[in-house]
Parts: structure tokens; sequence; C-alpha cells
């Protein structure tokens, strides 16, 4: 793949990165992103990774604009409601870069569909809302020996790490789904909707590390942050010989659809 003169100088500042250049430009267009959830963080995701000509990028969600995702779900607008989520953020995205492709799955994520929906992606980025969702994703992409990026918000706080085949993956941290109502639900708690973009613009970058080959990624490391306060910190952690799904000898070998709701979202696997 060759950049012709408009795409020199539309990805400019990219070029003129030392670990960039043209080739990793070219590298970012061939790239193939699969974004589950079109809300909160996959809105910052979508359009981060569209502007920086990542070529394909595929958008899983089930639901429609609701006049209360508006605060933080900034790839719809008000006149959106009511819409396809997966069209509205499709519409942007062409209006934004034509050099970008984007397919559209207006469905769920579920144990039917995931193998499906991630075999012709490079990376996978979680921007759901739920725990069975982020096993799912978890579960499916460690199976398939597929990176992803985990998000999840709250409050003021968010938290993200990178897996990768071979590194330490989210059920070695979390183990298992929390007991229902453990967990404040979104709605019950809320979510400051700047923080959505803090945490998306994070998984976005990561993905273009990964297409890029370059810097370290989030790896074995969990980056958590509290807006409150602006605190950040990174925590170290390690892959379990006992965990279900990335050990030697797992116990989950196929997918299921876990059935445990712990957010009064509408649907499960919508978006932040």
């Amino acid at each position: 793949m060759t950049l012709n003169d408009t795409q020199v100088e539309r990805y400019s500042r990219h070029i003129i990165l030392s670990d960039v250049g043209g080739e990793g430009q070219e590298k970012l267009l061939g790239g193939r992103v699969l974004i589950i959830g079109a809300g909160g963080l996959g809105s910052p995701i979508a359009l981060y990774l569209a502007a920086a000509g990542v070529g394909h990028l595929g958008i899983v969600d089930a639901d429609r604009v609701d006049l209360s995702n508006l605060q933080r779900q900034i790839a719809h607008y008000t006149a959106d409601v009511g819409r396809l989520k997966t069209e509205s953020a499709q519409q942007k995205i062409n209006a934004m870069n034509p050099d970008v492709s984007v397919t559209v799955y207006h469905e769920r994520f579920e144990a039917s569909n995931a193998f499906e929906l991630m075999q012709d992606y490079d990376f996978v980025i979680d921007g759901t809302d739920s725990f069975e969702s982020k096993f799912l994703i978890n579960d499916a992409c460690v199976i398939a020996n597929k990176p992803f990026s985990h998000g999840g918000i709250l409050r003021f706080d968010g938290q993200t790490f990178t897996y990768k085949p071979g590194h330490t993956c989210y059920r070695c941290i979390f183990d298992d789904l929390p007991p229902k109502n453990a967990v404040p639900t979104c709605s019950q708690a809320g979510v400051l909707g700047s923080i959505a973009g803090m945490l998306g613009t994070i998984q976005a970058t990561e993905a273009i590390k990964y297409l890029l080959g370059v810097g370290t990624l989030l790896t074995d490391r969990i980056l958590s942050f509290d807006a409150k306060t602006m605190q950040f910190r990174t925590i170290s952690v390690h892959q379990r010989q006992t965990c279900k799904v990335c050990s030697d000898t797992p116990s989950i070998t196929k997918l299921v659809d876990y059935e445990a709701p712990v957010c009064d979202l509408q649907s499960r696997g919508s978006a932040s």
C-alpha cells in the first residue's frame, strides 16, 4: 500500500513521528479492529481509531440511542435518538474519514456468534458495561488467541488492561462473576460522562500501539484512575496457574452466555 498525496497530508502528524512514519501509517490503514459496544467507551474509541486511519472497524451493538446516552456517548447526537447505535456511529466515522470502512453488527455479542464476529479482526476492544459481557469477551479472546483491551468505568473511576495470548487474562484477575447486586449498577451509581472519554482514548491508543508494534502495552498490568483526585496507578498482575480459561489445564473450553446480571440497563452487552 502506498499513501496518496491526500493521505500524506491527512496523517502528516503521524508520519513525522519516528515510531510511525509512512510505513506505520500503512500498517494502520491495513488494520482491523472490532469494537464491542458503541456507547460511552465505544464512541471515543471508534472516533479516534477512525481519525488515526485504522482501515477497517467492526462495531457490535444491539441497542438504539437513548436520550440518557448523550451525556457520555459522543458518537451520537440529539437527532440520533431512536436510531440504531451501530448506524449512528457508522455515519460519524464515514463523515470523518473516507479511508475507513465500517462493518456494523446490530446484535449482541453472545456465545453463539462470538468466534464468527471476531475471526477477521486483528484486535478486539471491550466497550461493554456488564460483567457477563466482559467475561464472555475474555473467554472468547483467550480461546481464539485474540488480543483485546478491557475497559470499565463507574462514577469517577476507570480501569483498563490489555490481553495478549500468553499473558494475564481477565479471569486471572477476577476469576468469576460477582454475586448478583454485589456491585452497584450503572444506573444506580452513575458515571461522569468525561470518564468514558478518558478511558476510551487509552483503549484506542492500546489498539493503535498493537497495530504499529510500538511501545509497551498494558499487558500484565491494570491501569486505574480516580478522576476526583486525578490520581493514576498501575498495578502489576500475573497469570494464575489455576485460571479457568488460560491455564495449561483450563476448565472453560467452550463459550456460554452468563446469567448473573449486575447491571440493570436494558440488555446484556449494552455499551457503557
